[in-house]
């Protein structure tokens, strides 16, 4: 992707753009998007091939959803916004160009609702939903009423965006396709570094240029924050103070500006020491678990301090973290088995997930039921994801999720079971999405902890889980949350 063709931020503005259509606008990242300009006031339209849980929403707030892509669409139609995901020749894009409409990619659009704002953007390879809802909660809290636009929903907002009038806009900032270099920052937030998307970039080196490149656009009145126990945050830290940049870092390292000790994590969840130039900040804690996500909290402490907010305000912020949809999501209990959802997909995520969900689990067994996510990720780092995989007790794997992409022989979840290191009773390689319900009801035990985990897709199998755990012992599945979906036809769901 060439970012260079683009529009960056700060030269247009929402209201510039007329009335907007959405191409695929059901998927997370194009409805919360949706979401804010409707908010906003501004005329909006989408299109979509099946019905996203997010389009009720949508509808409620005005916003017109067509569920079949066609050129009459976009009649009366001012501006027209894609994503990554939206192929060249879609019909709608096609069309909207030999009308001359304002074509725009969602960053670009994204990046005209952030004009007149301070734009506080959080980018990085693990962490980015985290981190950037509890930024978005610790400006809530110290009464900032910030805008928002995060690449998931926090649990109890039940919302990825949201217009505030407030100086703030908080956003999260997708490195996949080098979108965020359009984005002109106050506040660059980047959690760690590590090799992914290199189908984009080719290699570790060329990702960390373009990290280092989307910092240097941050504004020289703002700041850089960074991670100094990762070692791609590290070397980024380096170059920039180098060049003289505003830099701060975070994490358990001596040197790390803001520095956490005596960090603890539990089934309860996690809680630190923080303290800076040697000062304490006091005690923080979560009531979600993870070291991980004492980390992700401890750059948005460390935000908040350095634009002069009340810490206090951090403190009760992180204390009632609900969490974030498809992080560490619990969607229900069954015959004592409870389920949980979680985004995972590269190795260090599964890794971390599931070592935390470890300490969930207890006595239980920990079941894995993993989707991968991109042939191309699966394939480069079967390895390390094998490994990760390794953590839990029994491994029920489906087929890649890699819409568009073509699996060549030796490629896909075939190989990736036979390297993942457990015994073979204790993993299964399942081929079609009907059979992994069943699969699981026949290997969990009471006390067991499932987690469904990787490629979007997976996370509408809660309920299907939770429905064939119960049928085990005659009864309906208990305590479970209004969330995820139903495939209606048993298949596994597509893109939208």
């Amino acid at each position: 992707m060439n970012t260079a063709q683009f529009t960056p931020a700060g030269t247009l503005t929402a209201e510039d753009l007329g009335t907007i259509h959405l191409i695929g606008v059901g998927g997370v990242g194009m409805s919360g998007l949706a979401r804010l300009f409707l908010t906003r006031g501004i005329p909006l339209s989408g299109s979509e091939l099946r019905e996203w849980p997010s389009l009720a929403g949508l509808r409620a707030l005005g916003g017109t959803i067509h569920m079949s892509h066609e050129a009459s669409n976009l009649d009366g139609v001012d501006t027209v916004v894609y994503s990554s995901a939206i192929p060249q020749d879609h019909l709608e894009l096609v069309e909207a160009r030999r009308r001359g409409l304002r074509v725009l990619h969602r960053s670009e659009a994204l990046a005209a609702a952030m004009t007149g704002r301070r734009t506080v953007a959080v980018a990085g390879t693990h962490g980015k939903t985290t981190t950037t809802s509890m930024v978005t909660m610790v400006l809530q809290q110290a009464g900032t009423d910030p805008s928002f636009v995060i690449g998931g929903e926090i649990s109890e907002v039940g919302s990825g965006a949201h217009h505030g009038t407030g100086d703030h806009f908080v956003v999260e900032a997708d490195e996949s396709d080098r979108s965020f270099l359009i984005y002109r920052p106050y506040v660059s937030i980047i959690t760690n570094i590590e090799a992914d998307h290199l189908n984009t970039y080719g290699d570790l080196a060329n990702l960390e240029a373009t990290f280092a490149e989307f910092a240097r656009l941050t504004d020289p009145d703002g700041f850089i924050i960074t991670c100094a126990d990762d070692p791609g945050g590290r070397r980024l830290a380096e170059t920039l103070r180098a060049e003289g940049r505003r830099v701060h870092t975070y994490g358990e390292a001596a040197d790390a500006d803001l520095r956490l000790t005596e960090m603890a994590s539990s089934a309860r969840g996690v809680r630190y020491l923080a303290s800076i130039d040697g000062r304490s900040l006091g005690e923080f804690r979560l009531p979600v678990p993870g070291r991980h996500m004492g980390l992700n909290s401890a750059s948005a402490v460390l935000a908040a301090y350095l634009l002069e907010l009340p810490l206090e305000a951090a403190e009760a912020a992180l204390a009632v973290f609900p969490g974030v949809r498809r992080r560490f999501e619990r969607k229900g209990v069954a015959d004592d088995v409870l389920v949980y959802d979680e985004y995972a997909y590269h190795p260090t995520s599964i890794t971390l997930a599931l070592q935390t969900l470890r300490e969930v689990a207890g006595d239980g067994r920990l079941i894995v039921v993993f989707q991968p996510y991109r042939l191309y990720r699966t394939r480069d780092l079967q390895a390390e994801i094998a490994e990760g995989l390794a953590i839990a007790d029994e491994l029920v794997l489906l087929e890649v999720f890699g819409p568009g992409e073509l699996r060549q022989p030796g490629e896909g979840s075939a190989a990736l079971i036979e390297a993942v290191p457990l015994p073979a009773e204790r993993k299964i390689f399942v081929d079609s999405w009907e059979a992994a319900p069943a699969e699981v009801a026949r290997r969990a035990r009471p006390g067991d902890v499932v987690v469904t985990m990787g490629a979007p897709p997976i996370s509408l199998m809660g309920d299907q889980l939770l429905a064939a755990l119960a049928a085990r012992c005659g009864g309906p599945a208990a305590d479970t949350p209004a969330m995820g979906g139903v495939v209606p036809d048993g298949t596994a769901p597509t893109a939208g």
